[in-house]
């Protein structure tokens, strides 16, 4: 199992990285993370360049979250350095965006090569996989989304997944402020 990183302030901090394609909200989720409320807070996001470090206390509980930009240059970067991004980390978020249908092999893909190196670093986190922007009425203004179409994701998922690979996935969205429901 991953340790939690060391503070300066000699408490412990848990590094959590959030992964996925460009635009895929991993910023959004990591605003409701951080207990920001205000829906205006969403509407100036820009896409992140690199990697964003945000540390926040929560209770007892200091977080490194590692937010990835997801854009190509960037993801062959994450993945050709991968262990020295990796170091301490307890958690992966991989974030796919359910609307965006056009890029589900893609971020698969993706996803795969981010397993692959967890298994040749022999790295043991936490891996949560987001279905992400499945917000609320989603079948009705999106058409090219409904529940066959999530049921195939998911078990494109579960096929792209080696057996011993042990994840969870979730359907989240930032409406109601920041929903979780595991599958």
């Amino acid at each position: 199992m991953a340790k939690k990183g060391k503070d300066i302030g000699g408490e412990y901090t848990q590094k959590i990285l959030i992964m996925g394609l460009d635009n895929s909200g991993k910023t959004s989720i990591l605003l409701c993370l951080r207990g920001i409320k205000n829906l205006l807070s969403f509407c100036s996001i820009k896409p992140t360049k690199g990697a964003d470090i945000v540390s926040f206390k929560i209770s007892n509980s200091n977080y490194n979250i590692w937010d990835f930009g997801g854009q190509e240059a960037f993801r062959k970067e994450y993945l050709e350095n991968f262990n020295q991004y990796i170091a301490g980390t307890r958690k992966i978020i991989y974030v796919i965006d359910i609307q965006d249908v056009e890029r589900y092999n893609l971020a698969l893909s993706y996803m795969e090569e981010v397993i692959n190196l967890l298994q040749e670093y022999d790295r043991t986190v936490d891996f949560s996989i987001f279905l992400h922007k499945f917000d609320p009425d989603l079948e009705q203004y999106n058409k090219n989304i409904n529940e066959n179409i999530v049921k195939e994701v998911i078990n494109l998922i579960k096929e792209s997944i080696p057996a011993n690979f042990n994840y969870s996935i979730h359907k989240t969205s930032i409406y109601t402020i920041f929903e979780k429901s595991r599958l």
